[in-house]
Formats: structure tokens, C-alpha cells, sequence
């Protein structure tokens, strides 16, 4: 334990017993750095456990600021952060959980052009957005860059979570081949228009940042290959098979998308 401070063997000293993790596991975490997309409704629980996890270097995007309406589930931010950025809150929230985490700020949209070199700075990027242009521009990077990405959604009393590390090859499949085009409107409505209960989306955000610790470590079973759905109103989880699409248009063998 030499190279803890006592502070941090105090912290940590619940991941330090733990057989999986141990000192070692928990100088991994510190030296790891992960992006989060999105300080909202997944975000915030997924920011604030990987804080409390002590990942080290934490990756704030967001170009959104704090409004009256996300507190009802977007609990990294409080009434007195209403009107400002989001990545600030969301950064002076962490840093007074854990001074032990480098935040990195990044008040801007996820888009072309700067997703690759965005992605390729981080070891694990957790996508905690709410639209399927993120979700599918966060898949495509990820796999061009060779980087896991744990992705979440919810909406409703109804959620869904899996992890996408097509880059390793077969078996593992990308989010593309869960979802080969984005679904229309009707078929997908958001959480503006259909509502979403505060603490589902807190379940998921936690269960992304539980993931992420997960994979940081190389422990546990991969959720790569599955994803897990969630019924709030019945309490119910249920684990389905992803397989990997041999026409796949980004990690396929004909692919027809090589850059973002």
C-alpha cells in the first residue's frame, strides 16, 4: 500500500478487500481515464459512482446547461447550478466527492470531426446521451479507435444496457449490429415526449458506471454480447443475446463506413 496515501487506503479501503479489485485493481482505476457523454439523467449517477470508484481522470461532455426540469432525475446537479454549464456542475460535484479525480471539461457537442481525437485520449467511454445521432457517432468512433464503450437508454420505466467492444474481433458486436439504421420517431419517443421516472435513469447510469469498472479491471463477465432490459413497473431484468452481423456496415467484412 505504500504508493495510497492514508486518506486514499481510508477511501478505498472497501475496494481494496475486495479479492477482485485490490490495491491493484484500484491503482488501475486511478491511473484510467474515462469519457463520459452526456451530465444528465444517465450521466449524472455514472459520473458521480466512477468519482466515488476513483477513476482517476473523468471526461466531462456536455454542451447543455443545468434547467429546472432536469432535477427531477439529474442528480450530479442542484438548484443552485440552474443556468450554468453543465460540465461545470457536473466538475465541482465530483471534485467535492473525490479531489482525488482529474476532471476534464468538454463544453461542446459530440460531433465529426472531433469525436475521433476526443475517444482516442480515453481508455473507456461511457455514453450517457439521449439521441441516436450521439449513440451512433459514439459506437463508430469507439470501434475505429479501439476502445470499449458502455451504452445506456432509458425512457418511460424502461431501460436497456450493454457494452460494445466490436474492435476485439468476433464474437463481439457494435451497436450497429444491434441496430443496423436509427428507428423513426414514433417508433422511439424520448423523455421529453414520453416522460422517464427520476430513479430508473439512476439504476442505468449506475449500472454503466459499474460496467465501466468492470472493464477498466478485467473482471466479471463482459455484458459484449448481450444486453441487459429493465422493467421498472414489474422489477424485472432480462439478459438477451446480441450477435455479431456478418453485414454489418461499420465491423462487418464489407464495411462501408472507415472514418467518422
Amino acid at each position: 500500500m505504500s504508493d495510497f496515501s492514508e486518506p486514499q487506503i481510508q477511501r478505498y479501503a472497501r475496494h481494496i478487500v475486495l479479492r477482485e479489485i485490490g490495491g491493484i485493481g484500484q491503482r488501475k482505476l486511478l491511473d484510467s481515464r474515462v469519457l463520459v457523454i452526456g451530465a444528465g439523467g444517465l450521466g449524472a449517477p455514472a459520473l458521480l459512482y466512477l468519482a466515488a470508484a476513483g477513476v482517476g481522470h473523468i471526461g466531462v461532455l456536455d454542451d447543455d446547461r443545468v434547467d429546472l426540469s432536469n432535477l427531477q432525475r439529474q442528480i450530479i446537479h442542484d438548484s443552485s447550478g440552474i443556468d450554468r454549464l453543465k460540465v461545470d456542475s457536473a466538475a465541482d460535484a465530483i471534485t467535492a466527492l473525490n479531489a482525488d479525480i482529474r476532471v476534464e471539461r468538454h463544453p461542446q457537442r459530440f460531433e465529426r470531426g472531433s469525436a475521433m481525437d476526443l475517444v482516442s485520449r480515453y481508455d473507456l467511454v461511457v455514453d450517457a446521451s439521449d439521441n441516436f445521432d450521439t449513440r451512433y457517432l459514439a459506437n463508430d468512433a469507439c470501434y475505429l479507435a479501439g476502445k470499449p464503450l458502455v451504452s445506456a437508454a432509458a425512457v418511460g420505466f424502461d431501460g436497456q444496457l450493454s457494452v460494445f467492444k466490436a474492435h476485439l474481433g468476433a464474437p463481439h458486436p457494435c451497436y450497429r449490429c444491434f441496430l443496423p439504421e436509427p428507428p423513426t420517431a414514433s417508433m422511439a419517443p424520448t423523455c421529453a415526449t414520453a416522460g422517464v421516472i427520476g430513479a430508473l435513469v439512476g439504476v442505468m447510469g449506475s449500472l454503466q458506471a459499474l460496467e465501466a469498472v468492470k472493464e477498466l479491471l478485467g473482471v466479471g463477465e463482459s455484458l459484449s454480447g448481450a444486453m441487459v432490459l429493465y422493467s421498472a413497473l414489474d422489477t424485472r431484468f432480462q439478459r438477451i443475446r446480441l450477435p455479431r452481423d456478418a453485414d454489418c456496415a461499420l465491423c462487418g467484412p464489407n464495411a462501408t463506413i472507415t472514418h467518422v
